[in-house]
């Protein structure tokens, strides 16, 4: 008969039958997490820079060169209270001029005599809704009433107008969209599927999918939605510099980030970017938060440097292009960083496995020195060595080895 054991943990199967889905859900809530914190960081980015939009600094200007103008532009900077900024400008040409390069957002111009010696009937606002067209419509808000208060109706001239179809702009900030996800979705497939495959195919896989995705953007916003009428080559350059950023950036950070390297992409290009890209808002009608990554993030680069390149003649194109071509170095550096870091971690593991295999081989060779001459006594003390022991000697070999 044989003895009764006694359990040590007499609950244990009990438990298990209690829950037998314990560990299953376990590991679902804690997947979990990374679906919180998407919802928690879009949350924040999101209602943090678009809710409740308001001017601070916002540059605009008074066209007219007599007292009455530097009054007029006193008074509204007062009543601003750090709204805005108000200039003068001596003539409606020069406030043209500032305008098509981004200088101001609006300029009012007051009743007074034309270039050409006439006399205009009704105060002016000058504005380009290339630059912003939410920019913009707040200009014209604060102007409006304006005239209204001097019995004048208000005439409103777009000096830089954007495309037929895309009558908002905004196009612009839909093709940066869907751009991007196109890029830092592919780094899942690269840096996951792809693992396998040598640091240096995997960035030239970046490289290869960054150009599929750069022409199908220059698809939609030429021939397809007709977002932009002209300068579709310089489009197409601003959108693989872009895309290839992302792509190298994520690729990298894979190495590093494993199961969160969705979040930690979705953080940079996702929250981040469209939120500080000026496509809906420019950074004078957001916080200091938001307005301070305009200045160098890579989302805003394509926005601006596309509005530069297509609307305003390339004013202030070089700057955007080189904010888009540092982002590049940028990925090109973690992805050369990611590489040396799996070739020394390779190189560490392979090191590991021989030494454990070398110790492995010792135990092996020891066991048979051993059993040798103990085979051998029973026939005069000398050793034999049978096909059979052969045979189980090597298939150890190979499975110390393996």
């Amino acid at each position: 008969m044989s003895p009764v054991r006694s359990d040590p943990h007499p609950d244990h199967g009990r438990d298990h039958r209690r829950n037998p889905h314990g560990a299953g859900l376990r590991h679902v809530l804690t997947h979990l997490i990374t679906p919180l914190l998407m919802c928690i960081g879009m949350g924040l980015a999101y209602l943090g820079a678009f809710a409740n939009p308001a001017p601070h600094d916002l540059p605009v200007a008074v066209v007219g060169s007599g007292q009455s103008a530097q009054l007029l532009a006193q008074s509204i900077n007062d009543k601003a209270a750090g709204e805005l900024q108000v200039r003068t400008v001596a003539h409606r040409a020069d406030a043209v001029d500032q305008l098509r390069h981004q200088d101001i957002f609006g300029a009012y111009v007051l009743k007074g005599p034309t270039a050409h010696g006439g006399q205009r009937q009704a105060p002016e606002l000058l504005v380009a809704t290339a630059g912003s067209d939410t920019s913009a419509t707040v200009v014209q808000k604060i102007f409006t009433p304006l005239a209204a208060a001097q019995g004048q109706p208000l005439k409103v001239t777009d000096v830089a107008p954007t495309a037929k179809d895309d009558p908002t702009g905004q196009g612009i900030f839909f093709l940066l969209v869907a751009i991007s996800i196109g890029s830092y979705a592919s780094v899942a497939v690269i840096g996951g599927a792809g693992a396998v495959l040598p640091m240096r195919l995997r960035a030239l896989l970046a490289a290869g999918t960054s150009l599929v995705v750069s022409v199908l953007g220059v698809l939609f916003a030429g021939p397809v939605f007709h977002l932009v009428d002209h300068g579709l080559w310089g489009l197409w350059g601003m959108a693989w510099l872009y895309s290839a950023g992302i792509l190298l950036i994520g690729v990298g950070l894979h190495t590093f980030l494993k199961r969160w390297t969705t979040l930690g992409v979705m953080a940079l290009f996702v929250m981040l970017n469209f939120t500080s890209s000026g496509g809906i808002f420019r950074p004078e009608m957001q916080n200091g938060f938001f307005a301070a990554l305009h200045s160098f993030w890579n989302g805003a680069g394509f926005v601006e440097g596309t509005r530069s390149h297509v609307y305003f003649d390339g004013h202030g194109l070089a700057g955007h292009v080189w904010t888009l071509a540092i982002w590049l170095l940028a990925g090109a550096a973690v992805v050369t960083v990611a590489g040396l870091a799996e070739r020394r971690r390779k190189a560490a593991e392979n090191e590991a496995a021989e030494r454990a295999t070398a110790v492995a081989a010792a135990a092996v060779a020891a066991t048979v020195t051993e059993a040798g001459p103990r085979a051998g006594a029973g026939r005069g003390g000398a050793p034999r060595e049978t096909a059979e022991q052969a045979a189980e000697e090597e298939e150890m070999e190979e499975a110390v080895g393996v």
